[in-house]
């Protein structure tokens, strides 16, 4: 085809393509209950719909749980809608598809059924509709939803928190009608190789899947632009014919924008617009916003799994995601959290699950260059979730019924979501691995369509397949000391790729927890213990966290007490975590903190709390995973500054050691080249039973540590999945002694929020000193502080900004030191 005929052809093409229509069904739902119909939230839950209409509580306390009929739920639902369409033309076609749907479903479309609940099932599956003969100008759409049976693989949260009601059951995703010619395109994607060596030059490959509608053979044209390169390709389909086209040739870049995760690069987004021609006529058309960026994972020497992003090594640190337990994260919702990710300075988001109420959760890392691990939970791995038995290594799919729907529905989930960027690898499994046969499809079916890796499990596991997964997941998931994580005994340590791990209970800021549990907080009762997790074997209670306190400390007097105590465990243990797989690198490859967020008002595994409000261990991860650092190891017992940027850095380190005698300072010129560790100071506590540590790189680069001479002593033997014993705790008895939270504030509004000089005018430290914005008394949220929770030397002076993007009117607004 000569240039020339090609834009001729566009341009006819654009004529006819004004009559197709791609509608997203959103509006105008209802769901069928005992009192008529009322306003049904889709995508959602039938949970989300009835506490958005009241009828089920919103708060999800113990007594809220135990009130919910659960009974409901056994029968069938019925939901309902209407939209209007326009008139088809002649050759033109009406498609009805749904993203997804828990658990199984019968289907009319103005009175007529299109798909039964035989057919219809598994929440993973996607279902695609020629309602051609059945669409009208004005149109009804009912949907009967029946909730998973035992035994049947559903969407899960594992022992995060207790099951929700319905079981997940409803519209859970969203439906589209749309119209097109002949032939229907759908899930086009772009793949890309880079030039890693000079990165001046990539080659892309189009993929989309094509379905003739019609009852004749087709023949047209797949046309179009990849950031603006033009292509263009002739296909055949047979009549009714399905077929996942990938273009013969590559389109050759120049100088090409890479897409890079955000600490490296910039995560920068091509457009493709794809379209099929026939008889000088577009039929249907696509616009997919794409990533030129080449992921690949290895093994190294040491048979740890990494990866390189553009032919650079790159260390994941990232934390857990799972959506509301009611599904009912909203763009926005979404967008919150995951700026909170990289503010945190996190490259990485886990979804053990195939999260996300439609393609927002991804578009949106894509956008904020979040790497993106995707795959199955472990919900289906155990007896007590799936409800049914499982193999010891397998899991619960087992039967030939079960492999078949499960591998459906990953070719299902992956060619939905294979056009984004930030997806670099698919999890196959999580504690367990995919049966062999299994695991035969997915290999089968990815080495045609999709060019990222698959992950076996997020375990130590060896497939008779494909060999070792090269993941741990050896806990802990209880507390243990900063220094736990560089000790080579600790088997959750820092070295390979953690792909879950966490301290337990990492406790809300006191305002959030008072609109869990009420104003009196005080004493630590039963009523904490719904808020952990619904494990019924561990992490069911504060237990662990109540022993390290006293054992650190001594028992607390009061609330304030018990969380200064419990902030200050959970900031420095969390921070150390992130901090040690950084100075190991490249021994080390990838750490993910179990968890980010909480699916429900809880105090375990999590960095900001279900009302969004970031805890003391976001503030910790933010330091800690800061691109350039200095990071004390507390085994070597040295300084190290870490370079995870595509730049080398020269700079001033400088540090100051603190006693209740002596002050020891030192200063150096470093340079650290990208993606190297190099040492910069050893530190010597031997003369004091404690000190403070504070550290400078340039003029912004702070870090702080408390450091004991006695060193915790843990019982390495007995460890088991969930945490290693300290049998000695290092006591931090001496620190309030040592300590002030006495701090002088100058306060300066700025066009975005307040610049905060915070001065220490005492001959003490001012230890982890927490800030807050409030407005007519309420935490603001979001509130983003360029530190918080701040250690100053004494007679230090540092400014911090405050950003507050949700506030247009600052009267009424304090910043404050919490006490």
């Amino acid at each position: 085809m000569k240039l020339r005929d090609f834009f001729i052809m566009g341009m006819l093409a654009m004529v006819v393509a004004a009559c197709t229509e791609h509608q997203t069904l959103s509006m105008n739902w209802e769901v069928e209950t005992a009192n008529g119909w009322i306003p049904a939230q889709v995508p959602g839950t039938l949970m989300g719909t009835l506490t958005a209409n009241g009828i089920e509580p919103e708060a999800l306390t113990a007594d809220d749980y135990a009130k919910i009929n659960k009974t409901q739920f056994d029968k069938s639902w019925k939901y309902r809608t209407t939209f209007e369409l326009k008139q088809l033309n002649e050759g033109e076609h009406a498609v009805l598809s749904f993203d997804g749907i828990s658990y199984r479903a019968n289907v009319w479309l103005n009175g007529k059924q299109i798909a039964n609940s035989k057919e219809m099932y598994g929440p993973f599956r996607q279902f695609e509709f020629d309602v051609t003969n059945e669409i009208a100008g004005d149109n009804k759409l009912e949907v009967e939803v029946f909730r998973a049976q035992p035994g049947e693989p559903n969407i899960g949260f594992a022992d995060w928190n207790p099951r929700p009601a319905d079981e997940s059951m409803g519209i859970f995703r969203e439906v589209h009608v749309k119209t097109c010619g002949p032939v229907a395109l759908s899930h086009s994607a772009v793949r890309s190789r880079v030039n890693t060596q000079t990165l001046n030059e990539a080659w892309l490959t189009i993929a989309t899947e094509l379905h003739n509608l019609s009852d004749k053979p087709v023949e047209g044209i797949v046309q179009g632009t990849a950031d603006g390169q033009q292509f263009s390709y002739r296909v055949s389909l047979a009549p009714g014919e399905k077929k996942r086209f990938v273009s013969p040739t590559e389109i050759h870049i120049i100088n090409p924008k890479l897409w890079w995760c955000h600490n490296m690069g910039k995560p920068e987004l091509c457009d493709l617009h794809i379209e099929f021609v026939e008889d000088r006529k577009i039929s249907d058309s696509e616009n997919v916003r794409f990533g030129i960026r080449e992921i690949k994972s290895y093994l190294t020497n040491e048979g740890y799994r990494g990866f390189t992003l553009n032919g650079k090594p790159v260390l994941l640190r990232g934390a857990g995601w799972t959506d509301d337990i009611y599904l009912r994260d909203t763009p926005e919702t979404n967008r919150l959290q995951l700026e909170y990710v990289r503010d945190m300075n996190m490259n990485t988001v886990r979804l053990e699950g195939f999260w996300g109420t439609s393609q927002n959760l991804y578009d949106l890392c894509d956008e904020l260059g979040l790497m993106i691990l995707v795959g199955w939970s472990c919900h289906w791995e155990w007896d007590s979730y799936i409800g049914a038995p499982c193999d010891e290594l397998y899991g619960g799919i087992l039967s030939p019924e079960n492999i078949d729907l499960i591998a459906r529905s990953f070719e299902d989930q992956v060619m939905w979501l294979r056009y984004h960027p930030s997806i670099i690898g698919w999890f196959v499994g999580s504690d367990m691995l995919p049966k062999p046969e299994l695991e035969q499809r997915y290999q089968q079916f990815l080495s045609t369509e999709d060019d990222r890796s698959y992950l076996t499990s997020a375990k130590d596991q060896v497939s008779e397949l494909s060999g070792r997964s090269g993941t741990k997941m050896a806990g802990p998931y209880e507390y243990v000391g900063p220094s736990y994580w560089y000790q080579p005994e600790a088997p959750g340590g820092a070295f390979g790729f953690n792909t879950e791990t966490g301290i337990g209970a990492q406790l809300p800021v006191k305002e959030s927890l008072q609109k869990m549990l009420g104003p009196n907080l005080f004493p630590i009762d039963q009523r904490w213990n719904i808020l952990c997790t619904a494990s019924s074997g561990d992490m069911n209670s504060l237990k662990q966290l109540n022993e390290v306190i006293r054992n650190r400390f001594s028992e607390a007097k009061n609330i304030d007490e018990y969380l200064r105590h419990a902030d200050l465990l959970n900031y420095e243990s969390t921070k150390a975590m992130f901090e040690s797989f950084r100075v190991r690198w490249p021994h080390t490859t990838g750490i993910i903190q179990w968890m980010l967020n909480g699916a429900r008002p809880g105090i375990y595994w999590q960095l900001y709390d279900y009302y969004k409000q970031p805890n003391a261990a976001y503030y910790g991860v933010k330091k800690g995973n800061a691109p350039v650092q200095l990071i004390y190891d507390y085994y070597t017992q040295a300084v190290y500054a870490v370079n995870e940027t595509l730049q080398p850095v020269k700079s001033t380190a400088r540090m100051q050691l603190l006693t209740d005698s002596k002050t020891t300072s030192d200063s150096t010129q470093i340079e650290v080249a990208p993606g190297t560790v190099v040492k910069v100071f050893d530190i010597n506590t031997a003369h004091a039973p404690a000190a403070f540590l504070l550290l400078k790189l340039g003029n912004t680069a702070t870090n702080e540590y408390f450091i004991t001479g006695e060193k915790d002593t843990y019982d390495w033997a007995n460890t088991t999945w969930v945490h290693t014993p300290i049998t000695k705790y290092a006591s931090y008895a001496m620190l309030d002694n040592l300590c002030t939270t006495d701090v002088e504030m100058t306060i300066t509004p700025t066009s975005d929020g307040y610049q905060v000089k915070v001065s220490n005018p005492t001959d003490k430290v001012a230890f982890m000193v927490r800030l807050t914005a409030k407005q007519q008394g309420q935490l603001i949220c979001p509130a983003y502080w360029s530190d918080n929770y701040l250690t100053l030397a004494p007679g230090e002076t540092r400014t911090v900004t405050c950003k507050l993007p949700s506030i247009t009117d600052k009267t009424d607004v304090k910043i404050e030191v919490s006490k």
